[in-house]
């Protein structure tokens, strides 16, 4: 049977390497973003390489009207979604709250909380009136259990991606749609890049003398997750690289033990 996932923030890292596995295992595709150029060169190697259709949808998803503009664009085939994997998200900036710049709040809250919400109000509602089921896969965060110093704000609004997780798990059951929430921690990604606003040095600190989780490393959890049989729903799962413990406590092998 053929089936279709929408993938959101599939422009890099987790999002591109979860469409990958996603294609590996048959699955049509609706891959978002923002950069579609890079979207589009995904595009092209997941029809090449696996015979799969797919459909790029360019928007910035902290935009409500953008968002629901995009989607209901769809080509009708497109809109039977199966599978949704919220995965579009940041974090910007890493300082005291009394410090904190208001506009990275407002990236972090409008893409991590509001557009996870515009996608997944419009997805499932497709899904419900389809009557046939399906999966929402959410991306949170070891952040969204343990906040950290310096991370107030995106920690709290993957604690709200954490809630909204298990809400929407009360609020489907009955129309039988699965509610998966993944989070991971330290993953290898343009995560801290985008955080110390393009300081690559900086970034590259954060995962000093550590073998960090790739974005592989995720989707093929993803994959996982999705092909349990019907009756069977993960909850949530907590991933970590064998070094990281939670959100304090690393252990980072020396330079001398690595070379």
């Amino acid at each position: 049977m053929e089936k279709t996932a929408l993938v959101t923030g599939a422009s890099s890292g987790i999002g591109t390497a979860t469409a990958r596995a996603l294609a590996r295992l048959g699955y049509d595709l609706v891959i978002t973003g923002r950069r579609t150029d890079r979207l589009q060169k995904l595009n092209d190697e997941l029809e090449r390489e696996y015979g799969v259709k797919v459909h790029v949808l360019g928007f910035d998803i902290r935009d409500r009207f953008q968002t629901e503009g995009a989607l209901s664009a769809l080509p009708d085939r497109f809109r039977e979604v199966d599978l949704l994997v919220n995965n579009a998200g940041l974090a910007s900036g890493f300082e005291h709250l009394d410090e904190g710049d208001p506009h990275d709040w407002e990236r972090m809250i409008d893409t991590n909380v509001k557009g996870l919400l515009y996608v997944t109000r419009v997805v499932s509602g497709w899904m419900i009136r389809r009557g046939k089921g399906g999966h929402i896969v959410n991306l949170g965060s070891i952040a969204g259990t343990h906040a950290y110093e310096n991370g107030a704000v995106y920690c709290a609004s993957k604690h709200a991606v954490h809630a909204l997780s298990q809400g929407m798990r009360m609020d489907f059951l009955s129309h039988g749609i699965k509610v998966t929430e993944i989070r991971p921690g330290m993953v290898d990604t343009e995560f801290s890049t985008v955080r110390f606003h393009g300081d690559k040095k900086r970034a590259a600190e954060v995962y000093r003398g550590v073998e960090p989780l790739t974005g592989d490393d995720i989707a093929g959890i993803v994959a996982w997750v999705v092909s349990l049989p019907p009756h069977v729903n993960i909850n949530d799962i907590e991933v970590m690289p064998s070094q990281q413990a939670n959100a304090y406590m690393t252990f980072r092998k020396q330079e001398s033990e690595t070379t």
